[in-house]
């Protein structure tokens, strides 16, 4: 007896108290269960959608019609001539929308790719949204330089294969590696996207009542049986189409920003644009994740998916990317000035005050001050205010592109060639038709296919954790110890 008393003395605190580990902040809330998170995402494409979805789908389909099917057909029946390009301004609307439709996609990869490789369990959630926007958002990008090229029925020629007019490309030409770049990027990501939703789609196949939607998804499932097999090639290959999309992130949009920097244009000519552009497309890109995904929260009831946590750790990386690109474009007005190069001065002076000015003072004031309010959590906790910076930010990056492009080649060298740049009917309406055709092929998306990653959401419970029933058994030690101190307080025989 005496030794037990000694026993249980000598484990007593000596240094006072140990804090207890913090439980981090769930990213299921209410407890939900496998069955019910299984139910939640299979019941968004097998209920009956509701009405708002027809209400958001209708329109945006006829201004994928109209403005993407109408204006390319009035385009390629009539010429490039009613773009609203110039012999100078030489590429307007079409690179401008191109640029910004590529940098939207670059949130997809990174969420999926990057942040699967460092383990971050929040991602699994969003992922397979942000993967899906990445793919729609590059159709859109690429619909605008396969019609610039003007006779769109030659667009072939890019690919380097052997034709009949014996013709090669031109391998020095950035132009040229923003074909391989992207499609390189879209060909990947595809992959990745769809290799993610095997599981989840056998899901929906062993669900479905037999008939053609059964058949569908039994063929994209691929014969899916969860096994341990199955799972053991899915996980590898997962992780290694991860580890290849990574470098993708970082190589995509620094080609694209190649079409400027390698350039001898003042205000292209500069090193600091793969970077500045990559930071850019991640910061834009996470916008707009953020935009399509409020919604779809809140009309398919996913707040128990998609939790604040989420938001709140999406809102401080549009911060922090936010901040890096407010810091590239203090750099570039300072390296313009600080080198004394009277074209470099003059580019930037003509941005922010020529006839553009309103574009500049746009861009500044979407894409470097409205992010900023993100360092307050109650400005991050307000959905309608991450809202409104996530729009800020998708039109800031837009004018972003345009201050860039039609800024710089409105007045270059020659001063005969001196002009203001305005868009066309057609220029605008192809650009809203992109909008319109992006947001349905997100709602279809919606319709169809699992828009949250079903066994991905599955491992962040921990009731998935191997060791699950010995952590609910035993308590950590940090608990253990706090709770024998707070005992001897109330004994009064803690050591001061």
């Amino acid at each position: 007896m005496a030794e037990a008393t000694a026993t249980t003395q000598s484990e007593k605190p000596k240094s006072g108290p140990k804090i207890p580990v913090l439980e981090r902040e769930k990213l299921i809330l209410n407890n939900r269960s496998y069955h019910w998170i299984t139910e939640r995402v299979c019941g968004v494409i097998e209920n009956r959608q509701p009405a708002i979805w027809w209400f958001l789908f209708i329109p945006c389909a006829l201004m994928a019609a109209i403005g993407v099917g109408g204006g390319l057909t009035y385009l390629v029946s009539t010429g490039v001539g009613v773009w609203g390009n110039t012999n100078r301004v030489m590429w307007g609307w079409p690179i401008v929308n191109f640029v910004f439709w590529i940098g939207i996609g670059h949130a997809g990869t990174l969420i999926s790719a990057i942040l699967f490789l460092t383990r971050q369990n929040w991602r699994t959630s969003i992922n397979r949204a942000a993967e899906a926007m990445t793919i729609f958002a590059v159709i859109c990008a690429g619909i605008f330089p396969a019609f610039h090229v003007g006779r769109v029925w030659m667009a072939w020629f890019l690919a380097p294969i052997p034709n009949a007019n014996a013709i090669w490309q031109n391998f020095k030409s950035p132009l040229l590696w923003d074909v391989f770049a992207v499609s390189t990027y879209f060909s990947i990501s595809l992959v990745f996207w769809f290799l993610g939703m095997v599981p989840d789609l056998a899901t929906i196949r062993d669900r479905c009542k037999s008939g053609v939607r059964k058949m569908l998804y039994g063929i994209f499932s691929l014969g899916w049986r969860g096994s341990n097999r199955h799972w053991s090639h899915y996980e590898m290959a997962y992780l290694l189409l991860a580890a290849l999309s990574t470098p993708l992130v970082l190589s995509v949009h620094s080609v694209v920003s190649f079409d400027f920097a390698t350039s001898v244009v003042p205000g292209w000519h500069t090193t600091i644009f793969p970077p500045y552009f990559v930071a850019g497309a991640i910061f834009g890109g996470f916008a707009m994740v953020l935009t399509i995904m409020i919604p779809a929260r809140f009309i398919y009831g996913l707040q128990d998916l998609i939790t604040m946590k989420h938001i709140d750790n999406m809102a401080k990386i549009i911060l922090l990317t936010g901040s890096i690109v407010g810091y590239a474009y203090l750099m570039e007005l300072f390296i313009a000035f600080y080198s004394g190069g009277k074209y470099e001065m003059s580019a930037f002076l003509y941005r922010i005050t020529g006839p553009y000015w309103w574009a500049y003072a746009a861009m500044m004031t979407c894409n470097v001050l409205s992010p900023q309010i993100f360092w307050f959590k109650c400005c991050r906790e307000n959905l309608w205010v991450v809202m409104g910076v996530c729009m800020c930010v998708n039109m800031g990056m837009w004018f972003e592109r345009f201050v860039i492009i039609v800024t710089t080649l409105a007045r270059t060298w020659i001063p005969a060639d001196w002009k203001y740049y305005n868009p066309t009917w057609v220029d605008i309406g192809t650009f809203v038709g992109t909008i319109g055709l992006f947001l349905s092929l997100f709602l279809l998306f919606l319709r169809f296919l699992p828009c949250i990653n079903i066994a991905e959401v599955k491992w962040a419970k921990l009731e998935s954790d191997a060791h699950f029933d010995d952590k609910k058994n035993h308590p950590d030690e940090g608990t253990v110890v706090e709770a024998a101190y707070q005992k001897e307080l109330k004994e009064g025989t803690a050591e001061a």
